[in-house]
């Protein structure tokens, strides 16, 4: 297999990951059906670990998660976050390129990554005598990176394809690019994860390996081990493996430029002649589970649920059942963030159905939920399904690893984590009509119209 097929496939697999986080989009935790003791403990260099046993199977996940993703980038650098998890698959003097891939594959094992805007992640699933082979290779790579042109250079142009496949290629992505373009007028979550293309085409050997000896360490990361171990297996391979790796001191507090109070709704119209079917995105600016204030984060939670979830939410119902506008619509709320984040409603009209419409039906559904609030039904079904969804996720270990390491790398705690289900039982129907009072807000929005081709203007004669 080529080296670009390679890591497309990586690609691909990378994203799934990324889709399992952020579909779900907020903070999940153990439920009641299934007794779980989770360790939590920090190594003497600042290596927060974060063992969750499942003795099931005679697997384990190993997940190291560093604090840094592309809203850590410098101005002009956007993409560096992104290209450095390409780069972190290079090798090292200890083990050359290819080696840990090739050995992982040889053990039966699976490897991928994945970076975000508030962390970088990578992974392995290997049998549990294996753990600690995962672990030295990992812990080897934290500080012993080998880059060269000759391994920089080819990669970017890896990163450029993936540009082309990712976002050139699909309206869908240049349109969710341009919409939180608009949302962020101050914050990196801003520019894309990937990069804009001018930027990621001047990305160099000396910028990776800058990012890397400034945010690769101990005491900015966190590693998950779920599966077939026990803490004291764990911590004694931990210790053994990244103990040995000094520190960095200069790591400085995550502290971005923040959003002023939004004042003017926004629009964004994308033309693609490859576009086959139109439709509209709206994204809210909104507290994360970091950000919030007394359980808004929980309450955004069941309002997502209420509104958008499949065929039972509000907005399907009203444009797709009831007043046939639309073939699809929802709404969806990421929850995992450090900073402000977003909540989505969007919709797919029907031929022959307009954006004025459509979007006014939408709008209709919104304002009726803020003056009449929720029913006691919708909202025991809304927070039954989220708990019951989290409680059957817990069948998958690379899940289990992702809630803990998304939790602690956006500002929340292992106990956060677990009191999630409790906080959800705890949200009445005030709440959620709050919160839908407070962010649903349409000069807090970036609405976005995606179409074939604009309308054409007619030229005044004189």
């Amino acid at each position: 297999m080529t080296l670009l097929r390679t890591t497309l496939l990586r690609t691909r697999l990378r994203l799934l990951a990324i889709l399992i986080v952020l579909v779900s989009g907020s903070l999940v935790a153990v439920g009641s059906a299934r007794a779980v003791e989770v360790a939590h403990f920090t190594l003497a260099n600042g290596l927060e670990v974060v063992v969750v046993p499942d003795r099931r199977t005679p697997v384990v996940t190993h997940m190291l998660w560093y604090k840094v993703g592309s809203a850590d980038e410098e101005p002009g650098k956007s993409g560096l976050a992104h290209f450095l998890e390409h780069l972190m698959f290079k090798g090292t003097a200890k083990n050359p390129f290819g080696r840990f891939s090739q050995v992982v594959a040889t053990l039966g094992g699976q490897e991928n990554a994945f970076t975000s805007t508030d962390y970088t992640g990578y992974f392995q699933r290997i049998a549990r005598e294996q753990l600690e082979t995962v672990m030295t290779f990992e812990a080897d790579r934290m500080s012993g990176l080998v880059l060269t042109d000759a391994n920089v250079l080819p990669e970017r142009d890896v990163v450029l394809e993936e540009y082309n496949m990712r976002v050139a290629n699909s309206p869908e992505a240049r349109l969710g690019e341009q919409i939180s373009a608009a949302l962020y007028l101050n914050h990196p979550y801003g520019r894309p994860v990937i990069g804009w293309r001018p930027e990621i085409e001047k990305l160099n050997r000396e910028d990776a390996l800058a990012f890397y000896k400034r945010h690769y360490a101990p005491n900015n990361a966190v590693l998950v081990v779920t599966g077939d171990v026990s803490p004291e297996e764990v911590k004694a391979l931990a210790e053994k493996t990244y103990g040995k790796i000094d520190k960095v001191v200069d790591i400085k507090p995550r502290l971005r430029p923040q959003e002023p109070t939004p004042v003017a709704m926004r629009q964004v119209t994308l033309a693609d002649s490859r576009v086959a079917q139109p439709s509209l995105q709206r994204s809210y600016l909104v507290p994360s589970y970091a950000r919030q204030q007394n359980g808004e984060a929980e309450a955004l939670d069941v309002l997502a649920r209420i509104l958008g979830h499949s065929s039972t939410g509000r907005l399907y119902r009203a444009l797709v059942v009831d007043q046939k506008l639309a073939s699809s619509a929802g709404a969806w709320y990421q929850g995992t963030a450090l900073d402000l984040t977003r909540f989505g409603a969007y919709a797919t009209p029907l031929p022959g159905i307009g954006f004025a419409e459509l979007e006014a039906a939408l709008d209709r559904v919104i304002v009726d939920l803020v003056k009449d609030g929720v029913t006691a039904e919708e909202l025991d079904r809304a927070k039954t399904r989220l708990i019951a969804d989290a409680v059957y996720a817990q069948d998958n270990q690379s899940t289990l690893a992702r809630w803990y390491g998304a939790a602690l790398t956006t500002g929340s705690t292992v106990a956060d984590v677990l009191a999630w289900p409790d906080r959800i039982r705890a949200v009445d129907a005030e709440r959620v009509r709050a919160v839908a009072r407070a962010y649903l807000d349409r000069v807090r929005s970036v609405t976005g119209y995606l179409v074939k081709e604009l309308p054409k203007v007619e030229e005044k004669r004189s």
